[in-house]
C-alpha cells in the first residue's frame, strides 16, 4: 500500500495488504519455542546501499552482493539502490533474488520507474513479514519513499517495524530534512519497537540526524572506523541504525565491514538485545 505524505503509519499497518508468499523466500524458521529468553541471540541487523549490485569495477553481479550478505549473518537486512526488473540490471527483481538466495522474506518499495522496472528500496528478513507499507516521502532531486515492514520476532512473536530510507543527497539539505520530517512523524505514530536504518545521506552533526536522535537510539559505531563512503577510500559516515522503544529492546553497537569491491558504501552491522521478560 502507497501512502502520501501526510498518512498515519500506525492506522496502516493495520490495512494494508499481508505480504504474499510471492515475496516469502521461506515459510518459517527461526528461534524453537521452549528457548529460554536469557539465551536468545541478539538480532543482528544490515544496512547496505547495494548500488544495484553494480560494484567498483563497475560490474552488475547480485551473485557478489549475495555472498557479502550471507557472510553478515544477518536477521534483518535494510537495502537502497535496489532494482526491480530493471534493464541495466538485467531485468532480476533483485529484492525477491537475494531473498530467495539467502532463504529471507522479501519486500520491495518503488521510488519511480526505471528502464522498464523499478527502482527503490528493499527489507529482507529471516523472519514473515506480516505487513509491507510504502510511504511516499516529499520529491527531491528524485522521487522518494521509505518502506516499513511489519515482522514477529520468535519465539514470543514480539512485533517489530523495520523502517528502511535513502534520503536526497545533494549538499542543499532542504529535500532531506523535508523527507526525514515525514518519517519522523511516521515513527512517532507506532506503538511497536521501531528499527530504522538506511542511507540518510547526512553526516553525524546534520539537523536530520538530531530529529532523530530525539527520539531513537543510535546504534553507535566505533571511532575509530565508522566511515560508510565510500567503500574505496571511507571518509563519510551517511549510513546509521536506530532503535526505538529501548524500553523492549537494548541497542548494543554497531560495525562497518570492509568490503572494497561489491559497492560504493560500505554495509553496517548492528546488534540488538531482547530485554528479559519481566524486567
Amino acid at each position: 500500500m502507497l501512502l502520501a505524505a501526510g498518512s498515519v503509519l500506525a492506522s496502516s499497518l493495520a490495512c494494508t495488504r499481508p505480504t504474499t508468499g510471492q515475496r516469502s523466500a521461506v515459510s518459517g524458521g527461526g528461534i524453537g519455542r521452549g528457548v529460554a529468553v536469557a539465551a536468545l541471540p541478539p538480532l543482528r541487523i544490515v544496512s547496505y546501499n547495494i548500488r544495484h549490485g553494480r560494484g567498483m569495477d563497475d560490474q552488475v553481479n547480485l551473485t557478489r552482493t549475495t555472498e557479502v550478505l550471507r557472510r553478515l549473518e544477518a536477521d534483518l537486512i535494510g537495502l537502497q539502490e535496489v532494482d526491480d526488473r530493471v534493464r541495466r540490471s538485467g531485468g532480476v527483481p533483485q529484492a525477491d533474488s537475494l531473498g530467495a538466495s539467502l532463504g529471507m522474506h522479501a519486500a520491495f518499495g518503488a521510488f519511480m520507474p526505471y528502464q522498464g522496472g523499478q527502482y527503490g528500496l528493499g527489507i529482507l528478513s529471516r523472519f514473515p513479514i506480516h505487513r509491507e507499507t510504502v510511504i511516499r516521502l516529499p520529491n527531491g532531486n528524485e522521487p522518494r519513499v521509505a518502506l516499513a515492514a511489519e515482522i514477529a520476532i520468535p519465539p514470543f512473536a514480539d512485533t517489530v517495524v523495520a523502517i528502511v530510507v535513502h534520503f536526497d543527497w545533494v549538499e542543499d539539505d532542504a529535500f532531506r530534512y523535508a523527507q526525514a520530517q515525514v518519517v519522523a512523524a511516521a515513527v512517532d505514530t507506532i506503538r511497536h519497537p521501531v528499527i530504522l536504518l538506511g542511507d540518510f545521506n547526512d553526516d553525524p552533526a546534520s539537523r536530520t540526524l538530531a530529529l532523530f536522535r530525539a527520539r531513537a537510539q543510535e546504534l553507535p559505531k566505533p571511532m575509530e572506523d565508522h566511515f560508510t563512503f565510500s567503500s574505496t577510500k571511507p571518509d563519510q559516515e551517511i549510513d546509521y541504525i536506530f532503535l526505538r522503544a529501548a524500553t523492549r529492546w537494548i541497542p548494543l553497537r554497531a560495525e562497518v565491514i570492509t568490503e572494497p569491491v561489491a559497492s560504493d558504501h560500505r554495509p553496517v552491522v548492528g546488534l540488538i538485545a531482547r530485554r528479559p521478560r519481566g524486567e
